[in-house]
């Protein structure tokens, strides 16, 4: 393994021992569940929203160390933005952080299931608080394109 490698390994095994952001939030604006059978991962994302920021988030739930690692990552990448900024977020803003690019195919399901579930719970908020039919049909459009 090289030098690079070897960090990001490291990296991957502390945040699966020791993930942050880990927990419910009690009083949560919304939550979303999903799980990979594949792996066994099964991970619940909760998010307190004010003033169109994420305030808070947490994650639960068990996963492989690649999920969790990406789960805590996510969080960190989340908490304190603007709703349209995590709108925004993208599978490789996640997988670099842990030098995860060329992730082999079988093990991307893991690295990507909090994405989904993040990017599920914002949508379900996004639609109980739309106003117009025009928004709702572009946040589906949104939903369906993601992967």
């Amino acid at each position: 393994m090289s030098s690079n490698a070897d960090i990001y390994h490291e990296i991957i095994v502390d945040y699966s021992r020791n993930p942050i952001n880990y927990g419910k939030i009690e009083d949560h604006d919304v939550t979303f569940h999903d799980s990979n059978p594949l792996c066994g991962d099964s991970i619940d994302i909760d998010l307190k929203i004010n003033d169109e920021k994420v305030t808070d988030i947490k994650f639960h739930g068990k996963g492989c160390a690649i999920c969790m690692a990406c789960s805590s990552v996510l969080t960190e990448i989340t908490k304190g933005k603007s709703l349209d900024d995590v709108r925004k977020i993208e599978k490789n803003d996640v997988l670099s952080e842990l030098g995860l690019e060329h992730l082999q195919a079988v093990r991307i399901k893991c690295a990507l299931l909090s994405l989904k579930v993040l990017k599920s719970a914002l949508y379900t908020y996004l639609g109980k608080h739309l106003e117009n039919s025009q928004d709702m049909d572009k946040l589906k459009d949104e939903a369906a394109n993601l992967y």
